[in-house]
């Protein structure tokens, strides 16, 4: 709720801050009961997403941590990931928590590389439905149809990357853990990680068994996992969509336009080094959707920071809140 209170009065603050003395206040031309509504739903969404990565996180620990332990851990999972470059995400810090909620460190290791290969394969299936059911001259706006043939070379080649990836990964832990076991073990040779030799072992062990348990799962268990992934990324999208749709009379053609370009944009974000891709999100943003925020009086950079204030800021206030408290609990039941 805390959360929520600040989102809003940050967003009325900007909105003040765009005045015009000559033709009235934005807020008095943009703003009306439907557009607070939409902006709403868009704040819905973000909880949709994050109830569906929980209700995943639930599935892959075989229920083993209780809805308050998988909330913890995904709010502290986002906040590391709101810290850190998007090419590095929260994973590191997400083996972490999984290990303080008393989950093996092997098996952690393999729900954090699964969560990464569902997330990827839902952007490998979702990028053919969305971009084959658009022109791809759409992709870009006007300005930017220079970049339409030399930009998608780039985006297929970036597919391409994460499809080799996501295959690495299914294979690490599905087929050869024993690969990840050996990978471990040789980098605790290192002179200054030599004397942690024993939890090596313990982790070769746990990533193998935990691979035995993944492969003797059924197929609606993986689909249970594959629906709350597509439930948490088209929330996700989706946001955007609602902040826009809050200022822009859209149609069904627009919406699916914006939604391939956020393909886009998540992948610029991804090999941002700037902490949850900070500054590029909303550069990107303000030059891929300019033929949208031109239609409003609403500025682009302003709509840019609307959309972050739904998507991004609450997991930073969200995050400082929780961690210290968290950290606390856990010293003192370790």
């Amino acid at each position: 709720m805390l959360a929520i209170v600040i989102c809003l009065l940050i967003t009325g603050f900007i909105y003040w801050q765009e005045f015009d003395s000559s033709e009235g206040s934005i807020l008095d031309k943009s703003w009306t009961l439907d557009t607070i509504g939409l902006l709403f739903l868009g704040l819905m969404m973000m909880g949709v997403r994050d109830l569906a990565y929980i209700i995943r996180i639930r599935i892959l620990t075989d229920n083993k941590l209780s809805w308050k332990q998988a909330f913890n851990t995904i709010m502290l999972w986002e906040f590391a990931s709101a810290l850190s470059p998007g090419v590095v995400g929260g994973s590191a810090v997400a083996l972490f928590i999984l290990e303080r909620e008393k989950i093996p460190i092997g098996r952690s290791t393999a729900i954090v590389i699964i969560t990464l290969i569902f997330d990827n394969l839902f952007y490998l299936l979702f990028i053919p439905l969305i971009l084959f059911s658009i022109s791809f001259q759409s992709l870009f706006p006007t300005d930017l149809a220079w970049l339409a043939d030399g930009g998608l070379s780039v985006f297929w080649i970036a597919y391409g990357i994460i499809f080799l990836l996501t295959l690495v990964f299914i294979l690490s832990v599905f087929y050869s853990p024993r690969l990840i076991q050996a990978i471990v073990n040789l980098l605790y040779k290192l002179p200054f990680l030599r004397k942690r030799k024993q939890k090596a072992q313990a982790f070769g062990r746990d990533i193998i068994i935990a691979s035995k348990e993944f492969r003797s799962y059924s197929w609606t268990y993986w689909l249970s996992v594959f629906g709350s992934t597509v439930f948490s990324w088209i929330a996700r999208f989706l946001v955007l969509n609602f902040v826009l749709y809050a200022f822009i009379s859209l149609g069904l053609m627009d919406h699916l336009i914006i939604l391939a370009r956020q393909l886009l944009m998540w992948l610029a974000m991804l090999v941002t080094p700037t902490p949850g891709g900070s500054g590029m999100a909303e550069y990107v943003f303000s030059e891929l959707f300019v033929d949208y925020t031109a239609k409003t009086v609403v500025t682009g950079a302003t709509l840019a920071i609307l959309w972050r204030t739904l998507s991004y800021y609450p997991y930073l206030l969200i995050g400082s809140i929780l961690l210290p408290r968290w950290l606390r609990n856990k010293s003192t039941t370790k």
